[in-house]
């Protein structure tokens, strides 16, 4: 059944297509919450709180735009101005990011192919940390979900204007950020991945056997090293934000709206 069709009938008191609805966005809605907060127990939390608000306020969707374009600018909002949203957020920057790539460098270089993959997404997803949450929102919405500026100034509920000028300030600093200390974009810079590794293994934030962030569908390390090569420099950030996992629920979020539901 199509979505809208869902929708329709989830408005008009259906049970069964309110679940249908819910398991057809809880996937798009935590891979957005992955991106904007990278921990995966905050994203879990913020999923569910969206979730809860989508059919709440599922009765004002009047279809004058595509229903996951609401989703999402419901989903922003949440996170862009819900004080638990806003409590997640770590507070870091580029200057205090690139110190620590720099604290962690030893001349021990692990070669693991496994490995080198989660610590390359990790660290591409900590990267955007560092953008305030507006410019990250529009780096999101433009570079990661890839949607068109019209839908994209919608979904962030600010002018097309605004929003151009946003995404564009927030891919300079990235870029800025990682031609000074990303090896993958630039040869010259000191981090490099097998360098960067020991550190983060004996501060735990890489684990032999979990592979959370660099599992799934992410292109594989050597693969993304190749790619980065044979572009120009201004595409290889890009393509380094672009090569993560697509973050699927590992919770079936619809069960539990059910259960909320029925309760009275």
């Amino acid at each position: 059944m199509e979505l809208e069709t869902l929708v329709s009938k989830a408005q008009n008191g259906d049970k069964d297509a309110l679940e249908g609805v819910v398991q057809a966005i809880q996937d798009d809605v935590h891979h957005l919450a992955m991106r904007m907060l990278v921990n995966p127990d905050d994203a879990l939390d913020a999923v569910q709180d969206i979730l809860i608000l989508v059919i709440t306020k599922l009765s004002t969707f009047s279809g004058r735009s595509a229903f996951k374009t609401w989703v999402y600018r419901v989903s922003f909002n949440y996170l862009l101005n819900a004080k638990k949203s806003l409590a997640r957020d770590p507070g870091l920057s580029f200057d205090g990011f690139e110190q620590d790539l720099a604290d962690g460098l030893g001349e021990k270089r692990i070669e693991d192919p496994v490995l080198l993959n989660e610590l390359r997404v990790s660290c591409t997803m900590a990267m955007l940390l560092c953008l305030d949450r507006a410019h990250r929102a529009a780096y999101i919405v433009g570079f990661i979900l890839e949607i068109a500026h019209d839908e994209a100034a919608e979904i962030l509920a600010i002018s097309k204007t605004n929003y151009r000028q946003r995404l564009s300030r927030a891919r300079q600093k990235v870029n800025a950020f990682t031609q000074r200390a990303c090896g993958l974009v630039n040869s010259g810079a000191a981090c490099s991945c097998p360098r960067r590794l020991p550190a983060a293994m004996a501060v735990g934030r890489i684990q032999e056997g979990q592979t959370f962030f660099g599992g799934g569908d992410a292109a594989a390390y050597a693969a993304v090293l190749r790619r980065t090569k044979r572009l120009e420099s201004g595409l290889r950030t890009l393509t380094l934000q672009q090569a993560t996992r697509r973050f699927a629920s590992p919770r079936d979020f619809a069960a539990v709206i059910g259960e909320l539901v029925d309760t009275p």
